[in-house]
C-alpha cells in the first residue's frame, strides 16, 4: 500500500467507492419508485371507517380496564380491612 492510498490521496478506496454509491442509490432510487407504484391505497372511506373502529375498540378496553381496576382496588381494600392492615 502507497502512502498515497494510506492518507486518501487519489488511490484510495473512497475515491473508488464513490461512483458505486451513486449507482447503487440511483439504483435504490428507481427501485422505490417502481415499488410505490405497485401500492394499493385504501380509499378515504376505507381509512374512515378503521379509524372509527379503532376509537371504538380504545374506549371499549378502556371502560373494560377501568371496571377491572375497580374490582382489584376494592379487593384490595377488603383484603387488607379483612386482615387488619
Amino acid at each position: 500500500m502507497s502512502s498515497d492510498e494510506s492518507q486518501g490521496g487519489p488511490g484510495s478506496e473512497l475515491t473508488k467507492k464513490l461512483p458505486e454509491r451513486s449507482q447503487t442509490h440511483a439504483s435504490f432510487c428507481t427501485t422505490c419508485a417502481l415499488e410505490m407504484k405497485q401500492v394499493t391505497w385504501p380509499s378515504r372511506e376505507d381509512v374512515v371507517s378503521t379509524t372509527w373502529v379503532v376509537i371504538a375498540d380504545g374506549g371499549v378496553f378502556g371502560v373494560f380496564l377501568a371496571v377491572v381496576d375497580k374490582l382489584v382496588q376494592m379487593g384490595v381494600a377488603y383484603v387488607f380491612k379483612r386482615f387488619g392492615a
